[in-house]
């Protein structure tokens, strides 16, 4: 296994960095980034006393560190913990009325994990999270065909507080070298993203992203959601949510958690259904205005 740096403090000091005002998109436009870009950046959805909270909470965790770095750690199913900080986050209603406006569907939360990276950190291999057929890792819940991620950032990124990686637009390709259980070390092309604790980088499950070493001497600490539409089910049957877990989320958050195996589509649709449409304003150009 390669456990080496993706990147040394001098080829992340001469890093390409988006300079983009997330700030100023409209709604359109940061649907536009997501879908052509692969990924944009929510800024400021929580408040420091929200952070603050979500942090402590999260820090109780008992984490477990990476088969290539003990200093990338983690911890899966905080939905199931005494975190009412950050469970709270799962409904936080200006991402919820994004995504339904990006899906035009019924949410479904798939995960939310807790992740840090401390001072040595080597960085994340270059990957996506889409894998059509399963894998070892993900299990046939990433198989599912349409899903996003956000990723709420509990510290300020830097470019020394391993800061998110992303080559924009690589969900698009059709080259092998897009084939989504590729990996990779670092790419000539891997742009550098940095934001201000509170906000949220959302990412296609198919573009190929990562993060960059931890050369700082703090921890970084990461509150990652994933969320997926109704229709977009996985193409086998994976373990599902204990209802009776369910029951102890809150009022709010409840919904987003019904089975993980729900898939709305229709496999006996004929060549020319009856009553259909003439309009569907989600695929049209319009959607980014």
């Amino acid at each position: 296994m390669d456990v080496s740096f993706t990147n040394s403090r001098e080829e992340v000091a001469a890093a390409k960095r988006v300079e983009t005002d997330w700030a100023a998109l409209s709604t359109g436009q940061q649907i536009r980034s997501l879908e052509v870009d692969g990924y944009v950046v929510l800024p400021d959805l929580l408040s420091a006393e929200q952070i603050a909270g979500i942090r402590a909470e999260l820090m109780r965790l008992p984490t477990q560190g990476t088969d290539y770095s003990a200093h990338q750690r983690g911890f899966s199913g905080v939905q199931w913990t005494d975190s009412p900080n950050a469970i709270s986050v799962i409904a936080l209603p200006a991402m919820i009325s994004f995504l339904e406006r990006l899906f035009g569907d019924e949410l479904i939360c798939t995960s939310c994990t807790y992740a840090v990276s401390q001072p040595g950190h080597p960085g994340i291999a270059i990957h996506t999270d889409a894998q059509p057929y399963g894998s070892k890792i993900f299990g046939l819940g990433a198989s599912s065909p349409c899903l996003v991620r956000v990723l709420y950032y509990l510290d300020d990124l830097t470019p020394e507080h391993s800061p998110f990686k992303v080559i924009p637009g690589s969900h698009l390709s059709l080259h092998a070298d897009g084939n989504p259980y590729r990996r990779y070390l670092s790419h000539e092309d891997e742009m550098l993203v940095t934001c201000r604790a509170g906000s949220a980088v959302i990412i296609n499950q198919k573009v190929f992203h990562a993060n960059y070493p931890n050369f700082s001497d703090t921890d970084r600490h990461l509150l990652a959601i994933a969320y997926r539409p109704a229709w977009a089910g996985p193409i086998g049957e994976v373990p599902d949510y204990d209802p009776e877990q369910v029951q102890t989320l809150p009022e709010n958050v409840r919904p987003l958690f019904r089975s993980l195996n729900t898939q709305k589509i229709d496999y006996d649709l004929p060549n020319r259904p009856d009553n259909m449409a003439s309009s569907a304003p989600g695929i049209s150009p319009k959607r980014y205005e």
